[in-house]
């Protein structure tokens, strides 16, 4: 049976190098490292780390059994703090992230319906893809990000994603542009504007953007991105200010923007999926449950805003 000591020694050996580093990032003896890598060699049948004058590295059985190692390793802590802090409060806690702009709309309604229900949501603000990395390592119970139709996210197999809300895209315009008046706006007018001031999001690679510009390639044209930000506040205040344009999804359109006119785009594809995304856990187990439960709470936030 492996030991939480055995994949201690390997994760250790992988980040320091050498064996003997790693026995001094941990606090134990080198013959104490070396007795649990041996271990689990025998256990796994195959060499798990290679060693030369130059150090130790991890063959590539090593580094499959280091993958899983790092998310049992994560799991066991985790399990022992959340079951300490169940004790304390009578809460079951869920570790939870989010994007930013979710999180200004839906994050005080969640972690308060989430109490109601017997959770206590330890929350987490990042992008997307430190998101995907995160659940995808087990280290987080769930995850609420968004992806457009055509650009997959990339989850592992041990990952479920499930669509709590489909959210618009609309572009975003001062009110003096000439297409302000227009109660929406279609593709071929959208590409039309290949010579305005766009303004898309700091993360390359953003999905929002990409349909942007994915887009405008499609027609044959090169966008041209004159600024750069992920706040939304910001965009909106340049767009008012006859600066720039852009896309706005729904959740960073609510409120009341004076200067800028929002128009819904004809096209399914002009959208955004809000994704909850959790580990795969077993049907009816207590985590499945909570897990279902907090899926709950985020379509109920959802639909009092949609």
């Amino acid at each position: 049976m492996l030991d939480l000591r055995q994949m201690q020694a390997l994760t250790a050996v992988a980040q320091a190098g050498s064996v003997a580093r790693a026995a001094k990032q941990l606090g134990w003896s080198q013959p104490s490292v070396d007795y649990h890598l041996r271990n689990l060699d025998r256990l796994c049948g195959t060499a798990l780390v290679a060693r030369s004058t130059r150090g130790t590295t991890l063959t590539a059985a090593g580094e499959i059994m280091l993958d899983r190692a790092q998310r049992i390793l994560t799991l066991s802590q985790r399990a022992l703090h959340d079951v300490r802090a169940h004790g304390q409060s009578g809460l079951t806690r869920m570790k939870f992230g989010t994007f930013p702009t979710a999180a200004s709309a839906l994050l005080p309604s969640i972690v308060k319906k989430s109490k109601h229900a017997g959770l206590h949501i330890d929350s987490t603000l990042e992008e997307i893809h430190q998101l995907v990395a995160h659940v995808n390592q087990h280290e987080y119970d769930a995850v609420l990000l968004y992806s457009v139709p055509g650009y997959e996210l990339p989850f592992t197999p041990a990952v479920s994603t499930t669509e709590v809300f489909r959210e618009p895209l609309h572009l975003a315009l001062p009110v003096s542009h000439p297409l302000a008046q227009r109660e929406s706006i279609d593709v071929e007018t959208l590409v039309g504007l290949q010579d305005e001031n766009w303004l898309l999001g700091s993360t390359r690679g953003d999905p929002i953007d990409t349909i942007v510009v994915d887009t405008f390639r499609a027609a044959g044209h090169q966008l041209e991105v004159e600024f750069r930000t992920d706040d939304y506040a910001v965009m909106l205040g340049m767009i008012a200010a006859e600066m720039v344009i852009g896309l706005v999804p729904l959740l960073a359109s609510m409120g009341h923007h004076p200067g800028v006119a929002l128009l819904p785009i004809e096209d399914p594809a002009f959208s955004r999926s809000l994704l909850l995304a959790t580990p795969h856990s077993p049907a009816g187990s207590e985590v499945e449950k909570n897990t279902r439960r907090l899926s709950d709470i985020i379509t109920e936030c959802l639909r009092l805003i949609g």
